[in-house]
């Protein structure tokens, strides 16, 4: 006997002498409830996804933003449940004392089993992810989606894999798959509520992305962070020198201070967002690079607020969108900074009065501080009202009603006001618009 096969044997059997490892590899794959992973974090991303596209079909940022939270907070658990019972099998068969007495090592064994379920789960991430950006594709302008964030998420998802086959093979349970899976998403969901910069350690985080951009060492950081205490958990369990489960834990922690002091910090502004996309004509009409085409739908929502700021001294002659947070270059009037949303379904503006109002209301953006913004005296609520009156003429046909006794008095004063003497007022009222001080507001 030479321990080779001749060519009439079969060539699987072939395989399995030449390259034992890639044929047992292969068998894994298609064994149990592995080659389901794949289907079901498909579908468990995708479907929420589906019944939310007004949210996401349309940005890059409100696409990833979903499409991270559905791979951390739903797919993780589930994938972590797989791994658990993929771990269980051997308690389950009966076959626990059979495996010791084959030559290959613990470690081997545990790898050679739980990588199946973490490279079907990443399979059905990328297929979900694949999928979406088709469908976002055709209504995005300029800019990119984030290749760091798919990364991210699919390490996630390979942490899960192997931390739940190590919990399947300690815990010899039958319900503890699902158990685990529960267990996740609440260790998961819960720390989203938190306010702490500890948040941004948990995978689930729900990350800000309209208009933003991870940094460069985003994913390597984050990789590590995750990393660690997984390949801790599957060393402490298969490596006989279980001393070296402080390898990867130590390094985990050394990153962990940065990812915290960072906090928002791990995301930067799109450079694609800061480039201004202009109309030619006056009052001149400027969007983010991002939202460029968008631009003519927003100037065409603006035409009714531009019409009756005709004549007025002081009216605005750009309008500006600006990032969150960010203010307008001088003399220009901010535009609503997020388009997408609420605001825009897929390429077109699905509001355009209440985009139009934003607008509005934005013009009476005054800097106070929170003394000024709690008070109640009545010069003070004079000036809130004030404002809230002007917007409501500019653009009648959107915003909150008024009060008959409060704002709505003021509107009716300068609804009743001829044209001549309105534009008048209007003047001197835009003059103020930059200035918190309730005196300075002219009466109506």
């Amino acid at each position: 006997m030479t321990g080779t096969l001749s060519p009439a044997e079969p060539r699987a059997a072939r395989q399995l002498v030449r390259h034992p490892a890639r044929a047992a590899f292969r068998a894994e794959l298609r064994r149990g409830i592995v080659p389901w992973t794949a289907p079901a974090v498909a579908l468990t991303i995708a479907v929420p996804m589906i019944s939310k596209t007004a949210q996401w079909q349309g940005g890059w940022g409100d696409t990833q933003e979903l499409l991270h939270s559905t791979a951390a907070l739903l797919a993780g658990p589930l994938v972590a449940a797989a791994g658990c019972w993929q771990g269980g099998r051997e308690h389950r068969r009966g076959t626990g004392g059979l495996w010791l007495s084959v030559p290959r090592g613990r470690a081997a064994r545990l790898v050679m089993a739980a990588l199946p379920v973490a490279v079907w789960a990443v399979v059905g991430q990328l297929v979900a992810v694949a999928a979406v950006f088709a469908a976002t594709w055709p209504y995005t302008g300029a800019g990119r989606p984030s290749a760091g964030m798919i990364v991210v998420d699919a390490w996630f998802l390979v942490c899960a894999a192997f931390t739940g086959f190590v919990v399947g093979r300690v815990w010899r349970w039958r319900l503890a798959a699902p158990v685990l899976a529960a267990a996740t998403y609440l260790a998961l969901g819960v720390p989203t509520y938190f306010s702490s910069g500890l948040r941004f350690l948990n995978p689930a985080e729900q990350y800000y992305l309209d208009g933003r951009v991870p940094v460069g060492w985003f994913a390597p950081v984050m990789v590590l962070w995750l990393g660690g205490p997984a390949l801790a958990l599957v060393t402490g369990y298969a490596v006989r020198r279980r001393f070296l489960a402080l390898v990867p834990l130590v390094a985990a922690a050394a990153v962990a201070p940065l990812i915290v002091n960072s906090g928002e910090d791990l995301f930067r502004e799109d450079p694609v967002a800061r480039r201004l996309i202009c109309t030619d004509a006056v009052p001149q009409v400027c969007v983010s690079g991002l939202d460029g085409p968008l631009l003519f739908q927003a100037s065409d929502a603006l035409t009714g607020l531009h019409a009756r700021l005709d004549g007025v001294p002081g009216a605005p002659l750009r309008y500006v969108q600006v990032p969150e947070g960010g203010r307008p270059p001088a003399g220009a009037t901010p535009l609503p900074h997020h388009m997408r949303g609420w605001t825009v379904v897929r390429d077109r503006l699905a509001d355009p009065a209440s985009y139009a109002y934003a607008t509005a209301d934005g013009l009476s953006a005054r800097d106070c501080p929170l003394s000024v913004l709690v008070a109640e005296d009545s010069a003070t609520q004079r000036m809130w009202e004030t404002d809230d009156a002007v917007a409501h003429w500019l653009v009648p046909s959107a915003g909150p009603e008024l009060l008959p006794e409060t704002g709505g008095a003021y509107l009716k004063r300068l609804t009743a006001m001829g044209d001549a003497e309105r534009r008048a007022w209007l003047g001197r009222y835009l003059a103020t618009r930059t200035v918190c001080d309730p005196k300075a507001v002219p009466a109506l």
